[in-house]
């Protein structure tokens, strides 16, 4: 059976950072900045109504976690275990076998690196469920964005031009990030 975050042990401390799994009681805080256009314009949903974002929040616990610092929500972290593509006579061993990632900083706590550091651990966390791929993604124009997954060394796999369309009613382009369980091991080794 694949483990999930329940099974994991928490909290994880980074040098600066608690990470644990989100409470419901959290989504509040969640929204507050989540909610703001300059964090918003960057994520799949905006969320505008804070009673209905909480309700929807308390939905998705498990995979979400919040990142503290000094007992203040300074972010939060998605991973979500997904069976990887195959084809059908082999579709039993691709079942939870990769991992999306996905990462938000409050602007009050953005440039002191707490993402990378976040990042950092929810890369271990990933690898924890077993999973032997993680993939993320983001807008082109989300420069701090992949430059998180750069300091965190995943690999650059695809750049897609115009694939993704913004509330805005434009087009932008998109990049994905993948690692291998295998990599980030042989990684560690160095």
């Amino acid at each position: 059976m694949t483990p999930t975050l329940d099974d994991l042990g928490w909290p994880r401390r980074t040098e600066r950072l608690l990470i644990r799994p989100a409470r419901a009681d959290d989504g509040g805080v969640v929204f507050s900045y989540r909610s703001l256009p300059e964090v918003g314009r960057w994520l799949t949903a905006l969320p505008t109504d804070r009673e209905e974002y909480v309700q929807a929040f308390g939905q998705r616990l498990d995979s979400t976690l919040v990142i503290e610092r000094e007992h203040v929500v300074v972010g939060d972290l998605m991973v979500t275990v997904q069976n990887a593509w195959s084809q059908a006579e082999v579709a039993g061993e691709a079942i939870g076998t990769q991992a999306e990632l996905g990462w938000c900083i409050a602007p009050a706590h953005k440039g002191q690196g707490y993402a990378t550091e976040a990042v950092r651990e929810l890369i271990v966390i990933a690898f924890d469920l077993g999973v032997r791929r993680i993939e993320a993604v983001c807008f082109a124009d989300n420069r701090a964005s992949w430059r998180v997954m750069d300091k965190v060394g995943l690999r650059r796999e695809g750049y897609f031009v115009q694939e993704s369309l913004h509330r805005d009613g434009t087009w932008h382009d998109g990049i994905s990030y993948a690692l291998l369980q295998q990599e980030w091991r042989e990684g560690l080794a160095r």
